[in-house]
């Protein structure tokens, strides 16, 4: 029986690598081995025509309209091409017209197109659903599968001639593109020496603009047309580390077709006898040749199948499958170690030298006794721990290492960890234990305890480490993960864990959150550096520390932001007197070591249950109503109620409706007149945007103003307007009325960039006269950066442009701008000419209004006039320019030159 063990051995490998199908990885990886030695060319008669990511960038986003597939099939058949096959679904109907004028493409070309039909796997392992071109499709083309098989290892190799779709047999495309007849046959391997790169490739777009030199590529060739970009998906991994397109893969399959390499595997039989030849020579030779040779012997063989199955490969369409073989030799060497090779020495003396090198190269102490927990082995490890020299503590007791108990059990038994470790899987038990030093020091320390049957005895290792450090560590990243590094508050994290400790506390009490913001802190940062800033935060810190005692949970959030987590079962005050007592504690200033800093505090309130049913939504109502207290109540403090949601969600709601109106162009400029008041002829007109919602229809500007000017459409919006509104003055402009048209500036205008170049760009573009433009700007325009908008204004005033101070006498500091700034005139509000005639006060601000202007030059046009007692009187003020309801309401453009330009416009044409 130890004669014939070796082939036993080989005969066992042999089954358990057929039973286990790992002999079908080797044969697939000898056989891509094979195809990456010896390469080949593709033929050059198929040329793939990509919709690559060119063709994207330039046609648009996929799938494109069926027009572009029908007059790309046009220009192929102009160009001469041979055969054209499309790896494009045309399953489902698209646009009529395009669907139409595909189908006639295909009637035109004579039905030598060949189009996909593919199976689709179902939902819940139903049978699979076949995807065929539309009727009106394929009536005018070839049908063809093309659908490859994936096998279990994620690679395509195998190319059907066909399958079998209900009732009809349909062959695959690369088989109806080669021009073979399937006849049922089984799927061959495709040759994967044909390069893929060397198969020509154009892209869609040039073959689609008629590109001459790509068009000379496609005469008298066979076309495969599909997507080769790589966001489309349709991407296939095939042999040797390569990932491929869906058409290239098609391409190659045909290529193996018109190159008759349509690989097959070798029958079994060969194999067979290979293995039995291969077992009677090592069964002859086994004791008659020494086993070098019979190792030479067995490589040779191994190289020379190999070499056989590379040459029939290269020069037939078969691949030899030599992974038996090869796990036969490969067993035979193994055996022949096994015989020759006394491994119970070797591995002895192997452990031997591993374990002393390990021994002493070891970090980390490693430490052996007997079994009578005598030290015998001391790693250099253990001395830089404990400070004891090999010397001194070798025959010593283990217990030496140990610091005396503070209390029973302290002190670990290294004989019952031992024993505990030959039943845990891994084999060794961990322990923490006080050790001492040889000087006296104690420290923690932790023991990796593990025994073993020796040949003196059962023996016992520990492998012990210095884990002071790390403990150390450990806390302080504990504490940095619950505190903030710069205040030493309480940090959100840990704050989220002591409100939820609260809340679930609370029965029948309420739990507070108190959301505080600093205000004008940032201006400390700009002025004073981010030192200083650090130093603001750490006094606010402390008197939040000491204005809450420890009956509440102080956490800074993230900045300037601070909270304040209260039981109120706690407290003997409401939570409006204890915010207001925090607020007011900060009347006083913080000192920051030489300085003094005057900081005030708003505060948001969000109370359980009322404000929020759990941590996230108290921290989230908490900063809407700090949101809510900074712009309404700087300095204070409000309540969360859920009608600050709500307002919060109708704006977000509201600002999502404006994006989409504005990419729906559903905004409209419409126009009110301004006059001369002592004619009433036609001055200009003022550009009032509208917007028609496409459900609610007309929006009044009041609504969605507010909105748009604080969010990031500002500046999209008010530059359309302005471009409108001056095409617009342009075009009353060429057809002979010049009108003056008034736009309204937003603030985001000024902030984003060069106003004054936009302007000069925008005359340029439309060709505007400059003084049939006049910019309205209101007051929170001009305190934005003085200098620069006063600057910005003179530029555009050099232009030609008109600019007036809209709204005038509704702010503060007016009659300052009026010096300040380079203005053409000014508009007074509607809110004083509205009870001019009633009330002697708003009479006497109009009245010394326009006697101002006047001295200063400026131009008055005086806003909201419904009636001609109001106009007549504004007349004997001396006023000289009005717009109102009385003159005419906001109106579209077409409305606008009906009602005020027809008279001029048909005056020119008579003219």
């Amino acid at each position: 029986m130890k004669r014939y063990r070796p082939h036993i051995l080989v005969v066992i490998a042999l089954a358990v690598v057929l039973s286990t199908g790992w002999h079908a990885a080797l044969r697939n990886a000898l056989t891509d081995l094979r195809f990456k030695w010896q390469t080949r060319a593709a033929t050059g008669d198929i040329v793939v025509v990509g919709i690559d990511a060119p063709s994207i960038d330039q046609i648009g986003v996929w799938p494109w309209p069926r027009r572009l597939h029908a007059e790309m099939l046009q220009r192929l058949e102009a160009a001469g091409a041979q055969e054209v096959a499309f790896d494009v679904d045309f399953s489902t109907p698209s646009d009529p017209a395009s669907d139409a004028a595909f189908a006639k493409a295909l009637r035109d070309a004579g039905g030598s197109t060949i189009l996909p039909s593919f199976k689709q796997p179902t939902p819940r392992g139903g049978p699979a659903h076949v995807n065929r071109p539309l009727k009106s499709f394929s009536n005018q083309s070839w049908p063809a599968l093309v659908n490859v098989a994936i096998e279990s290892d994620g690679l395509v190799r195998r190319y059907p001639f066909g399958e079998k779709l209900g009732d009809a047999f349909m062959p695959s495309m690369a088989v109806v593109l080669a021009g073979q007849d399937a006849n049922r046959r089984p799927p061959f391997l495709i040759d994967f020496s044909i390069r893929a790169p060397s198969i020509p490739a154009v892209s869609y777009v040039d073959v689609l603009r008629g590109d001459s030199a790509t068009l000379d590529k496609l005469k008298g060739k066979k076309v495969i047309i599909g997507a080769t970009a790589l966001e489309l998906g349709d991407r296939f991994s095939v042999p040797n580390g390569s990932i491929i397109s869906g058409p290239v893969l098609q391409a190659l399959a045909a290529e193996s077709i018109l190159q008759n390499r349509t690989l097959r595997w070798t029958s079994d039989v060969g194999m067979v006898v290979g293995l039995g030849a291969i077992c009677l020579l090592m069964l002859y030779s086994w004791r008659r040749i020494a086993p070098g040779l019979r190792v030479a012997i067995l490589i040779a063989a191994g190289a020379v199948v190999e070499l056989a199955a590379i040459l029939v490969q290269a020069r037939w369409p078969l691949v030899i499958d030599t992974s038996l073989f090869h796990i036969a030799i490969v067993a035979y060497l193994t055996a022949i170690a096994l015989d020759e090779i006394d491994f119970r020495s070797l591995l002895g003396r192997i452990a031997e030298s591993r374990f002393h090198r390990i021994a002493m190269s070891l970090g980390d102490g490693l430490v052996c006794t007997d079994e009578d927990h005598r030290i015998t082995v001391w790693n250099p490890g253990a001395s830089a721990i404990f400070g004891y020299m090999p010397a001194e503590i070798i025959g010593r007791p283990f217990e030496t290492l140990c610091a005396l108990p503070a209390h029973a059990g302290a002190r670990p038994s290294m004989h019952d960890a031992a024993r505990q470790a030959l039943l845990v899987p891994g084999g060794a038990v961990v322990v923490e234990f006080e050790g001492r030093r040889k000087n006296g020091e104690t420290f923690p320390v932790e023991a990796s305890f593990s025994g073993w049957q020796g040949t003196d005895g059962f023996q016992y290792g520990a492998i012990l480490r210095d884990i002071s450090v790390r403990k150390r560590e450990a806390e302080r990243i504990r504490y940095l993960a619950e505190h903030d590094a710069l205040t030493g508050l309480a940090n959100r994290n840990m704050l989220h864990v002591g409100l939820t400790d609260l809340i679930a506390a609370a029965e029948r009490s309420s739990v507070a959150l108190l959301v505080l913001g600093l205000d004008g802190f940032q201006e400390i940062n700009n002025m004073l550096g981010h030192s200083a800033g650090d130093l603001v935060l750490r006094a606010v810190a402390e008197r939040l520390r000491s204005e809450v005692g420890g009956k509440a949970i102080v956490a800074r959030l993230s900045g300037d932001e601070f909270a304040i987590a209260i039981d109120c079962a706690e407290i003997t005050e409401p939570v409006a007197a204890v915010t207001e007592r925090i607020a007011r504690a900060f009347e006083a200033p913080l000192a920051t070591g030489t300085r003094q800093h005057r900081v005030k505090i708003s505060v948001g309130v969000a109370v359980y249950p009322e404000g929020g049913s759990n941590a996230d939504d108290l921290l989230s109502n908490g900063h809407l109503a700090l949101t809510k207290a900074k712009a309404t109540r700087r300095g204070g403090h409000v309540v969360f109620e859920a009608a600050i949601r709500q307002e919060l969600e109708t704006r977000l709601r509201l600002e999502g409706e404006l994006a989409l109106a504005a990419d729906r162009g559903e905004f409209e400029l419409f126009y009110q007149p301004q006059v001369h008041l002592i004619d009433g002829s036609l001055v200009g007109a003022e550009a009032l945007i509208r917007w028609r919602h496409p459900v609610r229809g007309y929006v009044s500007p009041a609504e969605f103003m507010p909105v748009v000017n604080t969010s990031a459409l500002s500046e999209r919006i008010a530059n359309w307007v302005m471009e409108t509104a001056c095409r617009q003055a342009r075009a009353w402009e060429l057809s002979g009325s010049d009108v003056r048209v008034a736009i309204n500036l937003s603030p985001s205008q000024l902030q984003s960039g060069d106003l004054a170049h936009s302007v000069a760009a925008l005359l340029e573009t439309t060709g505007l006269t400059p003084s049939l433009l006049e910019i309205e700007v209101t007051e929170d325009i001009l305190l934005h950066d003085e200098r620069r908008v006063l600057e910005m204004f003179k530029r555009i005033q050099e232009l030609g442009v008109r600019i007036l101070f809209d709204d005038f006498g509704t702010g503060y500091a007016s009659l300052s701008y009026l010096k300040k700034f380079p203005l053409d005139g000014l508009k007074i509000d509607r809110s004083f000419v509205f009870g001019l005639l009633s009330n002697s006060d708003d009479a006497a601000i109009v009245g010394s209004t326009i006697g101002l202007s006047k001295q200063l030059g400026l131009t008055v046009v005086a806003e909201g006039i419904e009636n001609r007692a109001t106009a007549d009187f504004l007349v004997t003020m001396g006023c000289e320019e009005g717009q109102g309801y009385f003159f005419g309401r906001p109106m579209p453009a077409e409305a606008f030159e009906r009602q005020f330009l027809a008279a001029e416009l048909q005056t020119v044409s008579a003219a």
